[in-house]
């Protein structure tokens, strides 16, 4: 019997300290001011302004004269393409425009563009890329960055382009 009256005592002053207020006090020496603090802006980017700056950046696969299997010296321009495209904007469509100099007909020129276009996807894919996430597109000869009329130039024109979109 004593012990469940020493018991219920103890339960008692447990409860009655646990509810005890604290008070709690600053004292007014603090050097904190009122104004905004010093720290940098976030540095948050969203979709959109990912999506314009990596379409500013990608890489351009370029092919020789009259075909379409992408060369050796671009495998890393589609590999890194790939890295961005899987690990930086995995949300995004991306589509991939072939291009074409000014040699052959206009029809040719569409063809080309087209199965230049499929090549790189083609190794998108084999590089990880969603095929769903990638549509392709043919310009053939009408979407020229150069309009001279040298080697040099053509070389330019033969290309494969990325555009990405939400």
């Amino acid at each position: 019997m004593k012990k469940i009256l020493f018991a219920s005592v103890a339960a008692f002053a447990i409860i009655v300290s646990g509810c005890s207020s604290k008070s709690a006090s600053v004292s007014g020496g603090s050097d904190v001011s009122s104004g905004r603090g010093t720290g940098g802006a976030d540095k948050f980017e969203n979709i959109d302004a990912k999506i314009d700056r990596l379409n500013n950046t990608l890489g351009k696969v370029y092919f020789d004269f009259d075909r379409f299997n992408v060369r050796a010296d671009m495998y890393s321009v589609v590999r890194n393409n790939a890295n961005i495209f899987n690990n930086e904007v995995q949300e995004a469509q991306i589509t991939v425009e072939g291009n074409c100099d000014e040699w052959g007909t206009d029809e040719y020129n569409q063809a080309l563009g087209l199965k230049r276009a499929k090549a790189v996807k083609e190794s998108l894919v084999s590089q990880g890329v969603n095929a769903n996430r990638i549509a392709v597109k043919s310009y053939g000869e009408t979407n020229p960055v150069c309009t001279d009329r040298t080697k040099s130039c053509d070389a330019q024109n033969r290309r494969a382009e990325f555009v990405l979109a939400k």
